[in-house]
């Protein structure tokens, strides 16, 4: 009865409205796949006009709405906003901008743009917005403000570069403040960093001391407070940091001057304690999904794959026999299509209802013929596009369907490249693929050692900046391995995980020989973090990594259940050859896609959603930060004591 009751108030409600502004404003009724953005360009006014006469459409647009849009010449209508004090300022959205880029260009903060343009929280950042620039001027006052005060307690081993370079001041800055630090720097000193000491001296200090980072570390403060050690990720922003850690924006920037330069990828910042983590992103449910749409509702599934027969045709040099046997890119492409045929005819035999096109996209590294595909065939009321396969054609598949919000999915592409809201990479990154094998060694409460060849910089720069709570075995003076420093390493009841990077032979045996001579007292496991070929050699006993039971992360994986099995053998019947990887990624991809696409939501509501896993794929799709998803779908797998390799839990 409340239902009904509040609807005929909101009917009342709108009609007295529209009685009060039908002079001012006209209607817009909401078509299937509109963005806020488009319909305010074409009507020539901001998203933000639209915003103030329809606050609910900032949690969505629903098709068959109907919206109210201010009359005129785009400016916001005066009964609901103050007539501004100066020229209001837009900027539309280029390809590769960023939200940083762009405050950082008008001087504004993230929270002042977001709150000026209510859509990004849902739509992120697209090419084409035309943004509301807010003025970032400060109305002051005829009285003198009064900076706030800062302190620091001298460190031991600090020094007046390090301090001045945390708080971002010079050195000069520094002594200026505190004279009596010219000639020495006492460890305990109390040095004024920013603001004029009052007579008073009650106030909340901000000092550190030297735990891990990550790790709560006690603070010397007059309010006795503790704070931790964070390091800024990409993408982050000084309003995301600033709702991270409780605080607010003013607050942060007063606990690290250093942000009043910009927000900066790497950066090392205080932040109180009180947080129990810092975010993670919520892990999503691995679900099985089955068949739920409607017998009527037929979607529409588009593959751009590169098969390129015009160049076949035109090559009167190679027969098409002897092209299959040279061409690896047109096996490879074939395999995939194989795959793909395997998971059409799965669904069909599931009684799903599809209409599936298969074009081929005439692919090279940084052309195609998707355009005028998508043109000819009015493609752009697609449910989704798998392909093409190079990244710079799926980039350009998903610009040209961006309006349409059609979701377009990368099979192949490893590149990160640029990122489109409905861009979805089905290949996890390189650092992806790393980082799952350490949530899961954490998530066990494992000590975690890292045994790493010096020659092996760039994992040695990963582990430091990406997980500084990794310990390192010290090496001896010619490279090697100290076993007794890595032993002394080693903690009790708990599994001593020894992440081991090296391609050399004598490296490789006598990490394996500490761990086992140390596994009466102790539990350990021997990881890897990439394939490593050494391990493979006759050189390496395969018995002693069983014992160790040799984890690895791994796009893929051997799957020997039943359901892999009988895909397996369908293959073969059909193919006369066991399914490549590329077969079987084909099969997994549009499957999962068709899966999808028979839910009672769209692709990107299941990408929200939940996880998937097929054959030998995941598919755990997360938001990037600059738009699109990315992929984390990584299996962690081990060498077990039977001499099989099995899917670690």
């Amino acid at each position: 009865m409340m239902k009904y009751f509040f609807a005929i108030c909101m009917t009342a409600l709108l009609f007295n409205y529209s009685v009060f502004s039908q002079e001012k404003t006209t209607t817009h009724k909401v078509q299937k796949g509109e963005t806020i953005n488009q319909i305010a360009q074409k009507y020539n006014i901001t998203p933000f006009d639209i915003y103030q006469l329809n606050p609910d459409a900032q949690s969505g647009l629903k098709p068959n709405s109907v919206l109210l849009i201010p009359k005129g010449s785009g400016k916001p209508m005066t009964v609901l906003q103050a007539k501004p004090s100066a020229k209001t300022v837009t900027h539309e959205v280029m390809p590769k901008e960023t939200l940083y880029g762009i405050e950082k260009k008008y001087g504004v903060s993230d929270e002042a743009l977001k709150q000026a343009n209510p859509f990004l929280e849902k739509e992120g950042l697209q090419i084409g917005q035309t943004l509301v620039i807010p003025s970032n001027k400060v109305q002051k006052n005829n009285t003198t403000t009064l900076e706030k005060v800062v302190y620091h307690y001298v460190l031991p081993k600090e020094t007046k570069y390090s301090i001045s370079k945390q708080y971002g001041i010079t050195i000069e800055e520094l002594e200026r403040k505190n004279p009596e630090v010219i000639s020495n720097l006492p460890e305990g000193y109390k040095l004024l960093i920013k603001g004029i000491a009052p007579k008073s001296d009650k106030i909340a200090v901000v000092v550190e001391s030297k735990k891990e980072i990550g790790k709560p570390n006690p603070v010397k403060t007059d309010t006795a407070v503790n704070y931790l050690n964070y390091e800024v990720k990409p993408k982050e922003t000084l309003y995301s940091l600033s709702k991270m850690a409780g605080m607010t924006q003013e607050e942060l920037i007063t606990l690290n001057p250093v942000l009043s330069e910009g927000v900066v990828e790497g950066m090392i910042l205080k932040v109180p304690a009180t947080i129990t983590t810092i975010p993670q992103e919520t892990k999503k449910e691995y679900t099985i999904l089955s068949k739920k749409m409607g017998s009527n509702d037929r979607k529409k599934l588009v593959l751009f794959l590169p098969f390129n027969m015009a160049k076949i045709e035109g090559d009167t040099v190679n027969s098409t026999a002897m092209r299959l046997k040279k061409d690896k890119f047109l096996n490879m492409t074939l395999d995939f299509y194989s795959g793909a045929l395997m998971a059409i005819d799965s669904a069909k035999q599931m009684g799903l209802s599809f209409d599936v096109k298969i074009f081929d996209s005439q692919e090279t590294k940084n052309t195609s013929n998707v355009a005028s595909l998508i043109k000819e065939n009015n493609l752009e009321d697609s449910d989704a596009i798998i392909g093409p396969f190079y990244q710079n054609n799926v980039e350009k598949t998903a610009e040209l369907l961006n309006v349409k919000q059609v979701p377009v999915i990368s099979p192949l592409s490893k590149d990160l490249g640029n990122s489109y809201s409905n861009l979805f990479q089905t290949i996890p990154t390189a650092a992806a693929v790393k980082n799952a094998v350490f949530d899961y060694m954490r998530a066990k409460g494992g000590n975690i050692i890292a045994v790493v060849d010096k020659k092996k910089e760039s994992v040695i720069q990963y582990i430091k900046e990406n997980h500084k709570d990794i310990k390192f075995s010290t090496l001896t003076a010619s490279g090697g391995v100290s076993a007794e420093n890595l032993k002394s390493l080693f903690v009790k009841d708990k599994i001593n995980y020894v992440v081991m990077e090296t391609g050399n032979t004598g490296m490789i045996k006598s990490t394996m020989a500490a761990m086992l001579s140390a596994m009466a007292a102790y539990k350990v496991q021997l990881v890897i973090l990439e394939p490593n070929e050494t391990l493979d050699t006759d050189e390496i006993n395969f018995v002693n990594l069983t014992k160790l039971k040799l984890m690895y992360p791994s796009v893929t994986r051997e799957n020997e259940s039943p359901e892999a099995l009988i895909f397996e053998k369908e293959y073969r019947k059909r193919n006369k050859i066991f399914p490549s990887a590329f077969a079987t990624r084909g099969f997994d991809i549009t499957f999962d896609t068709m899966m999808r696409l028979s839910q009672d939501k769209t692709y990107q509501e299941t990408a929200d959603a939940m996880a998937t896993e097929q054959v030998d794929n995941k598919f755990e799709y997360y938001k990037k930060e600059d738009g699109g998803y990315t992929n984390k779908g990584v299996h962690i797998l081990y060498y077990d004591t039977d001499l099989t390799i099995k899917e670690a839990n």
